[in-house]
C-alpha cells in the first residue's frame, strides 16, 4: 500500500482519514483568522483539565502496557509533570505573544520608518511522540503549540496501546477534530503520518527512526524538530561529593527502568575513586529500593523486545571481561518473574567494541569508566556524537567550566541529572545526532510560531525613495549638470 493509500485509509477517533483530517484543520485554522489569547488559554484549559480528571486512569493505563510502571512516578512525570508546563504557558501567552520591536536601519528611523516582528500561529502542527513518557510527551508539547495558536494531529507509540487509546478517547472527549486528533497504529501509521504535509512536526524517538522521519518530511519541505537521545555522559570531578553524586545518578538512572532520552549512560570517574563510587551506588539502590523483584516503585522493562536487548548487552559485556555489578539489595532471584525487570547494574571500565558502548542503554545498565587527568574525560566525549544531556558534579570552578566550554551537548545540568529538563524557560533539544531544533516555554512558543518581519515605511521616506528609482542614468545626468 502507498503512502497516499494509507493516508487515506488510517482514520482518527471520528473516522476521518489523516489527509481529510489534516484537510479540516488547516481549512477550520483558515477560516479562524486571528487566535485570541481567550481562545488558546481555552484549548491548555481543556488538556489541564483531562490531566486533573484522568490522572488515575492514566496511572493504570501505563501501568498495564509497562507490566509494573510505578504509580508516584506517573503521577510526577506525566501528569503534574505536563501539567506543570501547560501552566506556565497559561500564564505568559500574553507576553509571548506581544509584537517585538526591532531597530529600523540609519537614516530611516529618524524619519519615521518602524520595524516589528509578530508572532503567527503555523497553522497544523503534527506530533509522533514515544513509549517511555507517553502521556508527558504528547500533551506537554501542547503547551507550545497551543499557545502559539495552533491545531494538532498525534501519532502516540504503538508500544504503549493501552495508554494510547485512553489519550485518543482524551482527545476526543474534549477537543473537536478541527483542533487536535489522535492516530494510534504500528509503523506504517507512522509511514504515513510522518508524509502529511503539515506546517510543523515534532518527533521525540530513535534517532534511527529520525533518519525516516526527517526523509519523508522532506518531500514536503516541512520543517522538523527532533528529540532524540543518545549517550549523555556524567563527568564526576575530583571535587565531588560522591555519595552525592551517586545518589542523583542512581536516582536518574532508575528512574523509569533508566528508560529516560536523558538518563546518564555512562559515568567518567577519577581512577582512585572508582571503588568509593560502586559502594555509594550500591548504597542509594538499597535506600531507594529495598527490594526489586515485587516492588511497586521499580518500573519494568517496556516490554520482550527490549528486555532481551538489555540482557543482551550485559551477556556481550561479560563474554568480553568487564565486571559487572549487579545491584540487589535483597539478593532476589530474577530468572522467573512476572514482569520484565532488571536490576540496576553497574558495567566496570567497559572496552569500546561492548556493545552497551556502542548504542544508547535505554534501561537500568550504567557503565563506570575511570580515568586519570580531566582531559581523558574531554577527549572522549568529543570522540563521540554530541548528547542530548551531560553532566557534571564537582566544586571546582574552573574544572567545570573547562569541561562545559570544550563539550558541546544538547544541554547541561551540575550536580545533578536530568532536572535541566523540567526548566521551563530553558529552551530543551539536542544537537547533531541528538536532535534539530528545541521547545519548552518561549523556546516552544517560537518554534511553533512564524515570525513575520513587518517593516512600516514613513510617508518620507517613501517619497524620498523615488530618487532610487529607474531610469538611473538619466537621473545620474540630471544629478551631474
Amino acid at each position: 500500500m502507498s503512502v497516499v493509500e494509507e493516508t487515506s485509509r488510517v482514520s482518527d477517533q471520528s473516522g476521518l482519514s489523516m489527509q481529510a483530517t489534516l484537510d479540516l484543520q488547516r481549512k477550520s485554522y483558515l477560516e479562524e483568522g486571528v487566535v485570541s489569547v481567550a481562545t488558546r488559554v481555552d484549548r491548555i484549559d481543556r488538556a489541564i483539565s483531562l490531566l486533573k480528571r484522568y490522572d488515575d486512569k492514566i496511572c493504570a493505563a501505563l501501568n498495564t502496557d509497562f507490566g509494573n510502571r510505578s504509580i508516584d512516578q506517573t503521577k510526577l512525570t506525566d501528569v503534574n509533570g505536563t501539567i506543570g508546563p501547560l501552566q506556565h504557558a497559561r500564564k505568559n501567552i500574553k507576553k509571548w505573544m506581544r509584537p517585538e520591536k526591532r531597530n529600523v536601519m540609519f537614516p530611516l528611523g529618524i524619519f519615521g520608518s518602524r520595524a516589528r516582528v509578530e508572532y503567527q500561529p503555523l497553522g497544523v502542527v503534527g506530533v509522533i511522540s514515544p513509549w517511555n513518557f507517553p502521556v508527558n510527551l504528547t500533551f506537554g508539547p501542547l503547551a507550545g503549540i497551543f499557545a502559539a495558536g495552533n491545531r494538532c494531529m498525534i501519532k502516540p507509540s504503538e508500544f504503549t496501546p493501552a495508554t494510547s487509546e485512553l489519550m485518543s478517547e482524551m482527545i476526543s472527549e474534549a477537543y473537536d477534530i478541527s483542533e487536535v486528533a489522535v492516530f494510534p497504529g504500528g509503523p506504517e501509521v507512522g509511514i504515513a503520518f510522518s508524509s502529511l504535509a503539515f506546517d510543523h512536526l515534532l518527533f521525540t524517538g530513535s534517532t534511527s527512526v529520525a533518519r525516516h522521519v526527517m526523509r519523508a518530511a522532506a518531500e514536503n519541505l516541512v520543517p522538523v524538530t527532533l528529540e532524540l537521545g543518545g549517550k549523555s555522559p556524567v563527568v564526576i570531578g575530583r571535587s565531588a561529593d560522591i555519595q552525592l553524586a551517586a545518589d542523583n545518578i542512581m536516582l536518574g538512572k532508575t528512574l523509569n527502568a533508566g528508560q529516560i532520552c536523558l538518563a546518564p549512560d555512562y559515568v567518567l570517574i577519577p581512577e582512585e575513586k572508582l571503588d568509593n563510587f560502586i559502594s555509594a551506588a550500591e548504597k542509594s539502590v538499597a535506600k531507594m529500593y529495598p527490594n526489586l523483584k515485587d516492588n511497586p516503585d521499580y518500573t519494568s522493562v517496556v516490554n520482550a523486545h527490549h528486555y532481551e536487548r538489555l540482557n543482551g548487552y550485559l551477556e556481550d559485556a561479560r563474554a568480553k571481561g568487564a565486571k559487572l555489578v549487579e545491584i540487589n539489595p535483597a539478593d532476589e532471584d530474577f530468572s522467573q518473574q512476572q514482569h520484565h525487570r532488571i536490576p540496576p547494574t553497574l558495567i566496570i571500565d567497559p572496552k569500546e567494541d561492548m556493545q552497551v558502548m556502542q548504542d544508547e542503554i535505554f534501561g537500568p545498565l550504567l557503565p563506570v569508566k575511570p580515568y586519570q587527568d580531566i582531559t581523558e574525560t574531554i577527549r572522549y566525549i568529543n570522540d563521540h556524537p554530541r548528547p542530548l544531556g551531560l553532566y557534571y558534579f564537582g566544586k571546582d570552578k574552573a574544572e567545570r567550566t573547562k569541561v562545559l566550554s570544550h563539550t558541546t551537548s544538547g544541554g547541561v545540568t551540575v550536580n545533578d541529572v536530568v532536572m535541566h529538563v523540567s526548566m521551563e524557560d530553558l529552551p530543551f533539544g539536542g544537537v547533531g545526532p541528538s536532535g534539530m531544533g528545541s521547545y519548552h516555554g518561549y523556546d516552544g512558543f517560537k518554534t511553533f510560531s512564524h515570525a513575520k518581519a513587518i517593516l512600516t515605511q514613513s510617508r518620507t521616506v517613501s517619497r524620498l525613495a523615488a530618487a532610487m528609482h529607474p531610469p538611473y542614468k538619466k537621473k545620474k545626468q540630471e544629478a551631474s549638470k
